[in-house]
């Protein structure tokens, strides 16, 4: 698995960000989450799906390029946190669940790039 981690992270990026994107309309109402939100959700998914996808194809991949995944993932899992933390009370059950869900497995995936920094170096 680890041999495929980033594809991993450009593959999910990219099917939520897309799904968030072309449904952002319903799902803000499911959600109880603003539209605008979630366009910016999902497009920032979109952004590091290719910025992950473009480490993946590499043969040789650069150390801080690694590290800078690392560090986007960890940094957009507290964003998705205080997100939660600020549609607290007001925004939906769903929503505040993609939300949380979301930073959970990006917290997960930059704790296993992190993990495996060196070994991701090679493809």
């Amino acid at each position: 698995m680890m041999r495929h981690l980033l594809w991993i992270d450009c593959a999910a990026g990219a099917l939520v960000g897309t799904v968030v994107l072309l449904a952002s309309e319903g799902l803000s109402g499911w959600y109880g989450l603003p539209r605008g939100l979630l366009l910016v959700t999902g497009a920032a998914n979109v952004l590091y799906a290719a910025y992950s996808g473009s480490l993946a194809v590499r043969a040789v991949r650069p150390r801080a390029g690694i590290v800078a995944l690392v560090v986007a993932n960890a940094a957009w899992a507290v964003v998705c946190l205080a997100l939660v933390w600020a549609y607290a009370g007001r925004g939906g059950g769903l929503g505040l669940l993609h939300l949380g869900a979301e930073a959970a497995v990006v917290g997960g995936l930059a704790a296993l790039e992190w993990r495996h920094r060196d070994a991701l170096r090679v493809a």
